[in-house]
């Protein structure tokens, strides 16, 4: 079984690809989108999750998003017709990576996507560049919350603590205006949501070819947490602002 499909088993419980719960997800778009904000860009969009919440709520919000994973964008472009916002949202099949610069958003968003661009600091430069003035980024990434061990470092990569991933969002000529720091209950019912759905569906399909392999793959996975990162993973999501006077030597 193909890495998408995995993921979107995965995920059936939890659409948000990220360790945040329904409030949050709420919460940071609030604080993320003004009143007269009228075009939104995902990089690094799935199933479009942050974007279908945000046309809801707002009918006056255009919305596109680019993903590599084309089920996923299916499974985007039936949920949005089937909440009647189909006509307000633009799906791009493509690395985020790629997706050429078109200034004029008001808010860019990239929620545990930093992967696609070879970091954090790369990301916010790829959203820089789509940015209407005046407009804001909504970003998502992980930390450091203690010592982590080498296993960890190797499942995840080179994260830093907390203060060290904020203030290197400062010195890149960005300022933070909102926060949220994932808390122990969405972390853990995050990882458990996910492994969970895919151990049981690999238990409601026992003869299928791909049972065995992905009763393993939710194991694998579920261990890696338990064992290599649960107690020293965190998840932030900030709402940045560019700052007036940029650092010297920035881009």
């Amino acid at each position: 079984m193909n890495r998408a499909r995995i993921s979107a088993i995965a995920h059936t419980d939890h659409p948000v690809k990220a360790p945040l719960d329904d409030d949050s997800v709420r919460r940071l778009l609030d604080r993320a989108l003004r009143p007269d904000d009228e075009r939104v860009l995902d990089l690094g969009c799935g199933g479009a999750e942050w974007l279908l919440r945000a046309l809801a709520e707002r009918p006056r919000l255009r919305a596109e998003g680019v993903d590599t994973a084309a089920d996923a964008l299916a499974r985007a472009r039936r949920a949005a017709r089937d909440r009647g916002v189909a006509e307000r949202l633009v799906l791009h099949h493509q690395d985020a990576a790629d997706f050429a610069p078109v200034p004029g958003f008001d808010l860019v968003l990239s929620i545990g996507a930093t992967h696609a661009f070879g970091g954090l600091l790369p990301t916010l430069a790829a959203a820089r560049a789509h940015l209407a003035p005046g407009g804001r980024v909504l970003i998502g990434e992980g930390f450091w919350d203690g010592t982590p061990s080498p296993r960890a470092v190797d499942l995840l990569g080179d994260l830093t603590d907390l203060a060290t991933t904020v203030d290197r969002v400062v010195a890149d000529g960005w300022t933070p205006v909102y926060g949220h720091v994932s808390t122990r209950r969405e972390l853990d019912d995050y990882e458990w949501s996910c492994w969970g759905a895919l151990a049981g569906w690999a238990l409601d399909h026992p003869a299928g070819p791909d049972s065995a392999e992905v009763l393993a793959t939710a194991t694998a996975r579920r261990t890696e947490w338990l064992r290599g990162y649960r107690d020293v993973f965190g998840f932030l999501c900030l709402v940045l602002r560019p700052t007036t006077a940029r650092p010297a030597g920035s881009a």
